[in-house]
């Protein structure tokens, strides 16, 4: 099903009172008031305004920074780093036919499962063997599977959660692993947005909320997986293009202005922005506006050089794969992620495999051959982002995360696919002074369901606040009420 992104609202006509203001103000004020109600820019409600937080943590902080490494459409967990080789012992029998028959008993099944279109995704009832090997890696021995043989090299720096559970089993979980809401329920602020809100800026000249690569596509979330909601437009993620020409395509004026003359226009357009936000105080949106313009003209300078690769070395590039074709392009995402950290930016975001779908590791069928293709793309880039972090101390304050918004059905989906699997799934975490060399959780001996130590999204959003030093229930919006479950609970045991 096709999820349509938010309409835009419709220009307001400015009411007696805002007239009036606007034209205390002279004519300046009201070409501004006209030019704010026809961006569909409404005057905020002081009733529910924002209240800044300070910019300091609530508790010391284990880390500074996250790369959040995104793979769009789903990847399988029980051919990455949940292996189960009880797969290849049943291969082709049916439930009933293995001693596992009771998966399709258990509460878990139908509990916690909110179906977008019920029924749309069955229980596949023939189990599919693994389509590829697995061995143990490191002092630890933690088992992970060959398409990720690079990552694994680090195996003794992982943490990674077997027992990941989300509500969704359509792709709209895609926007619920960054919001932690069903898509029923609409829009809400991401896990970037909420660290940018609660923390602020390490660096003035440099947006501190940056999204790499092609975001999930508008049926499944859209730009609401990098957006602030409520929070406000100030808050949410900036794309950037991993390319030194031209890096920020929606901020340079042209090869026809000179920077003298985008400064001046900048100044004065300040200017206007200001006058009228001393009439609308509350006015958030007004607020963000004139940030994001003064950010935009410094980014000019300060992006293009963190995407200019021309001062590393030879093996640095090539740890990431930037000289090899299938791994250039998402390594350079990871390079400039590393950059971008080293410089003082709180949250870059990585989307791979986005497809204008549903996401290119939906691997409803040939999964072998696309997760071949895929894992080849990103293991070594990330397996180069972990090395280079940890070679120059950058790990044990950069907290890095690689999550999906669901796992793969033990059972086959036709003859070489797996279907959606909201029931159990993995994320692997890193550094940012969490314990390595764990798994932590389990799902049953088929990867059906997670059964032990269960963590539902929100605690991986947890987790990741609490190195930051943030204590979500701290970060609550006046007149928006936020659930248990938008706060989830800190993964105790993986961290250090």
């Amino acid at each position: 099903m096709t999820f349509l992104p938010r309409p835009r609202p419709r220009p307001v006509a400015p009411g007696r009172r805002t007239f009036l203001a606007d034209v205390g103000m002279g004519c300046t004020g009201l070409a501004l008031g006209q030019l704010l109600a026809g961006d569909g820019v409404a005057r905020a409600n002081p009733a529910h305004a924002t209240f800044e937080p300070t910019g300091q943590p609530h508790r010391p902080a284990k880390a500074k920074s996250v790369i959040w490494i995104f793979l769009v459409g789903g990847m399988s967990h029980m051919e990455s780093f949940d292996p189960k080789p009880e797969l290849n012992t049943h291969a082709g029998k049916t439930y009933e036919e293995t001693p596992f028959k009771g998966v399709l008993d258990s509460p878990h099944l139908k509990k916690n499962l909110r179906e977008l279109i019920e029924g749309l995704h069955k229980v596949h009832p023939k189990l599919y063997p693994l389509q590829v090997g697995y061995k143990k890696y490191g002092q630890s021995g933690l088992e992970i599977s060959d398409w990720w043989q690079h990552t694994a090299q680090f195996a003794d720096d992982l943490a990674i959660v077997r027992s990941m559970w989300t509500t969704d089993n359509n792709h709209g979980a895609q926007l619920q692993f960054h919001t932690g809401r069903h898509v029923l329920e609409g829009q809400f602020p991401t896990i970037g947005s909420w660290i940018h809100y609660g923390l602020g800026a390490l660096n003035e000249n440099l947006p501190q909320f940056v999204v790499l690569g092609t975001p999930i596509a508008d049926c499944c979330g859209g730009i609401g997986a990098h957006g602030a909601n409520y929070l406000g437009p100030a808050h949410a993620g900036v794309q950037l293009a991993v390319d030194p020409a031209n890096p920020l395509p929606f901020a340079t004026p042209g090869t026809e202005v000179y920077r003298e003359e985008q400064a001046d226009s900048l100044a004065l357009l300040g200017r206007l922005n200001r006058l009228s936000a001393v009439e609308y105080p509350e006015d958030e949106a007004l607020a963000a506006r004139i940030r994001s313009y003064e950010l935009a003209f410094r980014m000019q300078t300060a992006v293009p050089e963190l995407v200019n690769f021309s001062s590393e070395t030879a093996a640095v590039q090539q740890a990431y794969g930037l000289d090899v074709p299938v791994t250039k392009s998402f390594g350079e995402q990871c390079l400039a992620a590393r950059r971008m950290v080293e410089q003082g930016v709180r949250f870059v975001q990585i989307f791979h495999g986005s497809n204008g779908g549903a996401g290119a590791w939906d691997a409803h069928g040939g999964l072998k051959s696309g997760h071949t293709a895929l894992c080849a793309q990103v293991d070594k880039p990330i397996a180069g982002l972990l090395g280079d972090l940890k070679q120059r101390g950058l790990l044990d304050e950069t907290l890095v995360v690689i999550g999906t918004e669901f796992g793969r059905t033990p059972g086959a989906q036709g003859s070489d696919g797996r279907d959606h699997h909201p029931y159990g799934f993995s994320v692997v975490l890193a550094g940012g002074g969490l314990k390595g060399g764990i798994a932590h959780g389990e799902t049953d001996e088929i990867g059906f369901h997670s059964v032990t130590d269960r963590h539902y999204v929100t605690d991986i959003h947890a987790t990741v606040l609490h190195q930051l030093g943030l204590d979500p229930r701290r970060m609550e919006i006046p007149g928006r009420k936020r659930l248990d479950l938008d706060y989830g609970h800190p993964i105790e045991a993986i961290i250090a």
